[in-house]
């Protein structure tokens, strides 16, 4: 049976503590590291149902595409700005050694 909780009151305090020390213990034990930034493109790829000719519109030339995910090019800034706007993968991620 579920039990309605009140707001502001010892059993809520009490669940929000518990929360708190959920996070806290599964961050420490269990880091989930950032992506690699080509899966990360991917993964997104994927999520909006992008397909690869229209990765090569926002990165620039077909060829940097093949390039890119066969390891012969890394990304430059220009794409990772492209990729950023028109993604929305974190900058921070795409700016990754891989």
């Amino acid at each position: 049976m579920q039990k309605d909780i009140k707001k502001g009151s010892d059993e809520e305090n009490e669940l929000e503590i518990l929360v708190l020390l959920i996070q806290k213990y599964e961050t420490e034990k269990y880091p989930i590291p950032s992506p690699n930034p080509l899966e990360a493109i991917k993964f997104r790829m994927e999520q909006l149902g992008i397909s690869e000719a229209k990765l090569s519109g926002i990165i620039g030339y077909r060829s940097r595409k093949s390039e890119l995910f066969s390891g012969a090019r890394k990304l430059n800034l220009n794409m990772i700005r492209k990729l950023h706007e028109a993604l929305h993968i974190p900058a921070d991620v795409l700016i990754r050694e891989y």
